[in-house]
């Protein structure tokens, strides 16, 4: 499944963030300069180097082939069912964000799921 994933080129990024420190934006910013296509998603912010970032899944102007998760359990759980309800079939939960009762909704909404950090995945090369 993770090479499936790999192999998808349409991205959401649940949890991108400006902050340079964050996972969410070196997450982000290594997709896109790998020449994915990437949504940014969180509500706090209007853009990320300069392209849209949406404050939720539902307002995404495409249907992501995979939904990267960077957040809290809270909103991770939240994340996986609204991504279901998108059409996404697979979701990659990241270290942190993949607490069992997230990879239990992602499991129970359909969704295909991924428990790993997808910059040591992608691009450990």
């Amino acid at each position: 499944m993770l090479e499936k994933a790999i192999q998808k080129k349409i991205w959401a990024v649940v949890g991108a963030t400006n902050n340079k420190d964050k996972f969410g934006c070196k997450i982000y910013n290594r997709l896109v300069k790998a020449g994915y296509e990437v949504y940014p998603v969180n509500p706090g912010i209007t853009e990320i180097n300069g392209a849209k970032c949406y404050p939720s899944l539902e307002e995404l102007p495409v249907t992501p082939e995979v939904v990267n998760v960077v957040v809290p359990t809270k909103i991770a759980v939240e994340t996986v069912k609204a991504a279901a309800e998108k059409g996404t079939k697979i979701v990659w939960l990241q270290p942190g964000a993949d607490k069992p009762e997230v990879v239990q909704a992602a499991k129970e909404a359909g969704l295909e799921v991924i428990q790993d950090c997808v910059l040591t995945r992608i691009f450990a090369k």
